[in-house]
């Protein structure tokens, strides 16, 4: 079935409902994902659901010729199997003519001039990771946990590693003492006892001697799994990482889900909480020879080369060294490292971070032609790229300036990066060319908004998905040079385009300790409506996202629902708070040891300038958001009452204690350790604060957020004997709620909640 692409206006009129802009992706679509083209470079696939599709609907493979006028089609599963292995990745030869992939399962290679494939296995087993051996002769990947070599000329397998879990079995050895005597004496007495021992000696020489005719066997330590294993191109070494958890076994939380279809509460597994026994990783060389396990100093100082995380990126060009990205159990440190095929491990970035390691483009990394390393880093104050040389010499800045690196990727021809950042602005995100060696910097893509592309395969064009603050992303072609741009798909319901949405103003609000800070802002003037003299402030969730900006929002149910309060007369601020991505590490680690300090003084800050700018009393400042937004909503109403006077709180964390490891370790060390940091980032400790009318929400099968957080918070505010706050549970919902019905009964709740306190016939209002 094809779909063509919709003008941009249409005859139907838009029911602008809190129950019909609920209905969300209905309206504004579901982003076209999974780009990719086909190797010979004439279709575009992507998964998507066309305009109109129901809520529920299933993404579904699609097709589209990059060509003016050409309308995407649905293909079946079948015809997805049949182009699998042309659209995968992989790794290139050197004279980039052909690509080996994984595609299903199997291994396969592609010419890169014609897109032909040659099938190389079919098995029930699943092949990954394929690379090309030093002499590009063979094939190497793994299955099963080993890796193997294909010879390209013959088809021929073998098998070059035998790991195995521990612990490795033990010759049987001879009794000692009162036990030792009467086997002695048994040899001397009988002759059957003699000729079991002759047999037994015989068949123990005939086992070593087939073993060391075979693949040396490789035990792991006890108590460790493999996690990955990688050979050199060389075939004389392999990096083996392995994971183990720590004693202490951990503690998994349960979720119970109480609608279900068998009409019993069924128990959800779900994560650790931050603090408990969390695994460790570590990383060996293997030599392949012998079957030795030599282990890895991959971070720098640690006798029990233990870390949090160890990464594998890739072998050099020549296969001559590989690279390992180590990160520290505090979660301050990241190690970058070399390791020779000869075992020498040389450390070319050691990136330390007083609050902890992040930012954008983490997994920015990699080799270039050339044998350099390259890397992404925020040793700047802002994530750009570098490049140094192999035992850590001659280190280069490829990027610079008050503006980050969002996304990098080395383009086939080896020569060339593809970014993408905020160079421009830290409202807009476009795309960039760029040579390994750094310097002038093309702009590909043109159009004001956010941009995400894909380079065909002859890197003449480019898919761009692309979006306007009131666009939502759809898929476009265009030339390399950015010219002809055109539109292949739309999303959107006709209703949605018969309507014209806001384009919400950035602007600047002064904080305390000086600083503009960035927010969206909906005034009633813009959607012709007369203010009711409240204010509504959203937060966004996640902590580190980047929301306000001039393309499509994350947050699109909330961006219509933002509108909706602006045609009520509420002016609504959306900010990018103290913590939000996009500008660079000062802003990212402002939370550190201190989750609703620097970030709630900005939402405070945001309070005082509805005050100034509009004469909004804080008391009419009303406060909602989501996860993160939602923690924000609690300590703002609990620690800051008179800035605030209601809030809808959802999904709430409550408690930093009883969140991930992974998140909450880096902001705020670890609970048994740091109890000050925990203890003043959590609402539930400030419960006794709450002056204002709350609505608390939250599904009743959150795997992120468990439903506890937000029962232990009420149980508190009971015995407190807290009035005027109201608890709204929904009993199939995750994190991320699905059905319009929940979203429509939360969204009115929330309304009525502003309505009713802050609104122009509020109590608020008449006071």
């Amino acid at each position: 079935m094809a779909f063509a692409p919709a003008p941009l206006l249409a005859q139907a009129a838009f029911d602008f409902s809190i129950a019909n802009i609920m209905r969300g992706p209905e309206h504004f679509g579901r982003e076209p994902q999974n780009v990719a083209w086909s190797a010979d470079g004439k279709w575009l696939y992507f998964q998507w659901a066309p305009a109109g599709a129901a809520w529920d609907a299933p993404l579904r493979p699609y097709r589209v010729q990059p060509a003016a006028g050409a309308l995407p089609t649905e293909v079946t599963d079948a015809h997805m199997d049949s182009v699998a292995a042309s659209l995968a990745d992989g790794p290139l030869t050197r004279n980039r003519r052909q690509r080996a992939v994984s595609a299903r399962g199997d291994l396969y290679l592609v010419t890169t001039a014609t897109g032909a494939v040659r099938r190389l296995t079919e098995t029930v087993a699943a092949e990954g990771d394929p690379r090309f051996s030093a002499d590009e002769q063979q094939l190497l990947f793994i299955r099963d946990g080993n890796a193997f070599a294909l010879t390209l000329a013959t088809g021929a397998i073998r098998q070059l590693t035998d790991v195995r879990s521990g612990p490795a079995p033990r010759d049987s050895v001879p009794a000692t003492g009162m036990r030792g005597a009467l086997e002695r004496q048994q040899r001397e007495l009988f002759e059957v006892v003699r000729d079991q021992r002759r047999a037994d000696s015989l068949r123990a020489a005939q086992r070593k001697a087939a073993l060391e005719r075979a693949l040396p066997a490789v035990y792991l330590p006890t108590g460790q799994r493999l996690a990955m294993l990688s050979v050199s191109p060389s075939l004389r070494s392999a990096i083996v990482l392995t994971v183990n958890t720590p004693p202490g076994t951990p503690r998994q939380t349960i979720v119970p889900n109480y609608v279900t279809g068998s009409g019993f509460t069924e128990d959800i597994p779900s994560r650790t909480k931050v603090g408990d026994a969390m695994a460790q990783f570590r990383a060996y060389r293997l030599t392949l020879a012998t079957g030795v396990l030599q282990p890895l100093w991959v971070i720098n100082g640690d006798s029990s080369r233990v870390a949090s995380q160890v990464r594998f990126l890739s072998w050099s060009d020549d296969g001559s060294a590989g690279l390992l990205a180590g990160y520290t159990p505090d979660f301050k440190w990241r190690y970058l490292s070399t390791i020779a095929d000869s075992g020498v491990v040389r450390v070319v970035e050691a990136l330390n971070d007083s609050a902890w390691v992040g930012g954008p483009c983490g997994g920015c990394m990699g080799w270039l032609p050339n044998g350099r390393v390259w890397y992404a880093s925020e040793a700047s104050g802002y994530a750009h790229l570098y490049s140094v040389n192999r035992d850590g010499s001659d280190r280069q800045t490829l990027t610079s300036g008050p503006w980050e690196v969002e996304r990098a990727e080395l383009l086939p021809d080896g020569a060339t990066f593809l970014l993408h950042t905020s160079e421009e602005s830290p409202f807009v995100r476009h795309a960039y060319r760029m040579a390994v060696t750094g310097g002038t910097r093309t702009k590909v893509t043109r159009e004001h908004g956010g941009h995400g592309i894909v380079m065909s395969p002859d890197g003449k064009r480019f898919a761009d998905l692309y979006s306007a603050s009131n666009l939502p992303p759809e898929l476009y072609v265009a030339a390399a040079s950015g010219e002809g741009m055109t539109r292949l798909t739309t999303s959107t319901s006709e209703a949605f385009r018969s309507r014209t949405w806001l384009k919400p103003s950035i602007v600047k609000i002064p904080a305390s300790d000086g600083v503009q800070v960035p927010a969206r802002i909906y005034r009633p003037q813009d959607m012709g409506a007369q203010p009711n003299g409240a204010a509504v402030i959203f937060v966004h969730g996640a902590g580190y996202m980047h929301n306000v900006h001039d393309f499509w929002s994350s947050y699109g149910r909330e961006y219509l629902f933002n509108q909706y309060l602006a045609s009520k007369g509420y002016v609504v601020l959306d900010v990018d708070y103290r913590a939000s991505a996009g500008y660079g590490r000062d802003w990212r680690t402002a939370i550190y040891r201190w989750m609703g300090g620097r970030d709630l003084q900005d939402q405070v800050d945001a309070s005082r300038y509805l005050n100034a700018q509009f004469g909004i009393d804080p008391e009419r400042v009303g406060m909602y958001g989501g996860s993160y937004g939602g923690f924000m909503t609690l300590m703002a109403l609990f620690t800051a009452p008179k800035s605030f006077g209601a809030g809808a709180a959802l999904r709430s964390v409550t408690d930093w204690s009883h969140y991930n490891h992974g998140y909450t370790g880096g902001i705020l060390n670890l609970p048994q350790g740091d109890t000050l940091a925990y203890r003043r980032s959590s609402p539930i400790f400030f419960a006794s604060g709450l002056e204002d009318p709350l609505l608390m929400a939250h599904g009743m099968v959150d795997t992120n957020v468990h439903f506890q957080d937000i029962v232990r918070l009420s149980q508190r505010l009971i015995e407190l004997g807290k009035p005027g706050w109201e608890l709204a549970v929904y009993p199939v919902e995750d994190h991320g709620f699905v059905r319009p019905d929940s979203w429509t009964d939360e969204y009115r709740r929330i309304y009525e909640l502003f309505e009713r306190t802050i609104g122009a016939n509020g109590v608020k209002a008449k006071r």
